[in-house]
């Protein structure tokens, strides 16, 4: 591979990753895809984990459930920044995080799967969760697939519009969260009507054509011989952009739900 094509790569995460950097010379030193898969694998194996555990507290003890959700949440957070700015710690930080992104999952998938249980069902009906699950890794293997076939490439100009479209939905984010704090009924877009159904249907198209991002990333990584510690931060990436895209289908399915 060309190494200034690479340089120039639009994907900023990879960018500034190895932009002042030389290929490594010993092979068992570099990224490799299979290393990747397995890291991400391995990462999806502790999310899990977590997820079940407080999935459990949920079940039994509610209120320290809620400490280990929203502890996950910004613990994940703050991970996650500094994974971002110190990829070199990915091989540390990325187990961290996927544990308390696990944390945090477990907990909201069970408070929403509570929301649509019966009271004639014993504990929680977990529906809705599987079918997100479902949903989230089927999305994950038709991109997959698309990017392989090459239907779908991370072309300049896709990438140039999914920066556009990622920072479409922070604005939205952000801006509905300032909004929430003073007090505006922000139901027509956070509800279960037809524009908020919408609009969450739209953000799980973005979240699902950012793992052609990922897929890109991580193929130009292993082409380029990136150091071995960026197989963590692959994973990492693939994880965020997994757990996102989760997170809005549960969202989604559950409107739908609420509508019958």
């Amino acid at each position: 591979m060309n190494i200034m094509n690479f340089t120039k790569s639009s994907n900023p995460a990879f960018k500034n990753a190895f932009g002042n950097q030389t290929q490594t010379s010993s092979s068992s030193e570099v990224m490799t895809l299979n290393g990747t898969i397995n890291k991400t694998i391995l990462s999806l194996l502790l999310v899990i984990a977590a997820a079940t555990y407080t999935w459990k507290l949920v079940l039994f003890d509610g209120a320290n459930a809620m400490t280990w959700t929203f502890g996950g949440a910004i613990g994940g957070f703050i991970v996650a920044m500094v994974t971002i700015f110190k990829k070199e710690w990915a091989p540390y930080t990325t187990p961290v995080y996927a544990a308390l992104e696990g944390l945090f999952l477990g907990g909201v998938s069970a408070l929403i799967a509570g929301a649509f249980t019966s009271e004639a069902d014993a504990g929680i009906n977990s529906n809705i969760v599987l079918q997100a699950v479902a949903l989230t890794f089927g999305v994950f293997f038709i991109m997959l697939f698309a990017y392989r076939s090459g239907k779908i490439r991370a072309t300049p100009k896709f990438t140039r519009g999914m920066i556009a479209a990622l920072g479409g939905v922070a604005v939205f984010y952000i801006g509905s969260w300032i909004l929430s704090l003073f007090g505006f009924d922000l139901s027509l877009f956070h509800g279960n009507g037809l524009i908020a159904i919408g609009i969450n249907l739209v953000i799980v198209v973005i979240a699902a054509l950012s793992l052609i991002l990922d897929f890109d990333m991580i193929e130009k990584g292993v082409a380029y011989g990136a150091p071995r510690y960026m197989e963590w931060y692959g994973a990492f990436s693939l994880l965020i952009t997994l757990v996102w895209l989760y997170l809005e289908i549960l969202k989604l399915l559950a409107r739908l739900a609420s509508r019958d």
